[in-house]
């Protein structure tokens, strides 16, 4: 059985990286699936449980600016961190005032969106209590500590819109949600990124995105295409 939560999130800058995009980052028009389940497990994550994002409502008209962000060049080496840990030292950083780079971006600004979610129980047998908990039981009880953290602001670490400088905001939203009326009818995103596969080397899956109404209808994992 699935339980779901509607959830609301906002902030001033959102960057949805568009893989295709090599040097300059470039974001997508809405926010991804992959990057709405990160929210909900920065609010509430357990290895007992599994989100699954059903679907996106934008509720703020899609707007887009430039800015120049600091990068660094370069990223910390696999084969340099495995050697220090067998030497037992080495030299493991990244000198930031050497490497920096200035790089613009296109992102979004002034954004709002809706989540739809649920998650399933992944087994039940690891819950505090065991064996003796019935299943519905125990998918309530996750959906109780949601709703607590997510109505008292609590998190994990603070959630983010693509990247950690893009801070998000949120609230339960029981109520539903008001799509605008600039965003009435329907819109073609092209492939969008929905979500990263561990179990296949962390390969990227795709969808062929469609906005209708303001609203992103995410197809079951099992669809998507590598």
């Amino acid at each position: 059985m699935s339980y779901g939560i509607r959830l609301e999130v906002w902030g001033s800058y959102a960057c949805f990286t568009r893989p295709e995009m090599k040097v300059e980052r470039v974001s997508y028009d809405v926010i991804t699936p992959s990057a709405a389940r990160a929210i909900l497990e920065a609010i509430y994550w357990k290895p007992q449980i599994r989100w699954h994002v059903r679907r996106l409502h934008v509720l703020a008209p899609i707007q887009f600016t430039n800015i120049r962000r600091n990068e660094v060049a370069s990223k910390a080496s696999a084969r340099t961190a495995a050697t220090a840990m067998k030497n037992g030292s080495g030299n493991l950083g990244l000198y930031i005032e050497e490497d920096r780079q200035q790089r613009a971006a296109l992102v979004l600004k002034d954004v709002r969106y809706g989540i739809e979610a649920d998650f399933e129980v992944l087994d039940p047998r690891f819950e505090k209590g065991g064996p003796t908990m019935a299943p519905n039981e125990v998918a309530g009880k996750h959906l109780d500590m949601f709703r607590r953290r997510a109505a008292a602001g609590q998190y994990f670490h603070h959630p983010y819109l693509g990247c950690r400088e893009f801070a998000a905001d949120f609230a339960l939203a029981d109520e539903g949600f008001s799509v605008p009326s600039p965003l009435t009818g329907e819109k073609e995103l092209g492939y969008m990124l929905h979500d990263i596969d561990f179990a296949r080397d962390r390969t990227p899956r795709f969808f062929r995105a469609t906005l209708h109404d303001g609203v992103l209808d995410v197809p079951p994992w099992a669809t998507s295409r590598i």
